[in-house]
């Protein structure tokens, strides 16, 4: 059943299935602008990773995930975000070749703007600074009672997610990988304000959010709990995706080290372009 959530008067029942107009929209038109711009001509994995993208933004904002955390469990909010930042974005890099997102950058102020907001450093600032701000209580709070407002805080952690990955997974030569020990670093410093505010949500004796201590009850947990679990999924969940992120580069350096060509850059195909040659690499 396809319906926008905030025509109603009261919640979901967070165990229906509900497909949301707006977010349907979205999926089409992205999917859309993937096939039309040739993305199914690149390697099957790829492909894959793209429809596991808009599988995984799909879930997130559907269905029972959306319903809890939008109503019920500031927990099941959380674990929403993550797969909004830590899970989407990759898939989604990962799957977009390099002549998909070339005409998206097309005009020279884009370029400019985006070799600038894809290095590690400044890349790190757009995607933490969002992340420690919207959890101040106030403006969470404020996103959780007003719609559009809601729908910002979502793209706002989708945009600057996709960014924060691109130093990582960049599809394009052009604005490049960085080298693999960079990545190593900007991935440890990365978790560090995640961490820093998922741990002092959890250890806070009070409910940060009003709007979770008034939400119907699920599974018994109460607000306090609710939020401890919340927390502790930024903290520790989060964290350890990263850190599994990390090790994955840690071996992929590894090998490239013992064919002597870990700091000449990453190959051309890892782009989806083709090629067996290295790429350009970032210092």
């Amino acid at each position: 059943m396809i319906i926008d959530r905030w025509t109603l008067d009261v919640p979901l029942a967070w165990d229906r299935w509900n497909v949301h107009l707006s977010v349907a929209a979205g999926l089409a038109l992205l999917g859309g602008l993937y096939v039309y711009l040739g993305g199914l001509r690149s390697a099957p994995r790829h492909v894959a990773s793209f429809v596991g993208a808009l599988v995984v933004l799909f879930l997130a904002l559907n269905g029972p995930l959306h319903n809890l955390s939008d109503s019920y469990l500031f927990s099941a909010h959380m674990a929403q975000h993550l797969l909004l930042t830590l899970v989407f974005p990759p898939l989604l890099l990962y799957g977009t070749p390099a002549w998909v997102v070339r005409p998206l950058l097309g005009p020279r102020w884009i370029m400019a703007v985006a070799r600038v907001a894809t290095r590690p450093l400044m890349a790190a600032i757009i995607f933490s600074a969002p992340i420690v701000i919207w959890h101040v209580p106030v403006l969470y709070e404020a996103a959780l009672r007003h719609h559009n407002l809601h729908i910002v805080q979502h793209l706002v952690f989708l945009s600057t997610a996709v960014i924060m990955w691109w130093p990582v997974l960049s599809p394009i030569p052009e604005l490049p990988r960085a080298q693999h020990l960079v990545q190593l670093l900007y991935l440890f410093l990365l978790g560090i304000p995640m961490s820093v505010t998922g741990a002092l949500i959890t250890l806070s004796d009070s409910v940060l959010y009003p709007f979770y201590a008034t939400a119907p009850r699920v599974g018994g947990l109460s607000p306090l709990d609710d939020q401890q679990i919340g927390g502790l999924l930024m903290w520790v969940l989060g964290g350890l995706m990263l850190w599994i992120v990390m090790t994955v580069i840690w071996f992929r350096w590894s090998f490239w080290d013992a064919r002597g060509d870990a700091e000449r850059a990453v190959p051309l195909d890892a782009y989806g372009v083709g090629g067996s040659g290295p790429g350009t690499g970032r210092n």
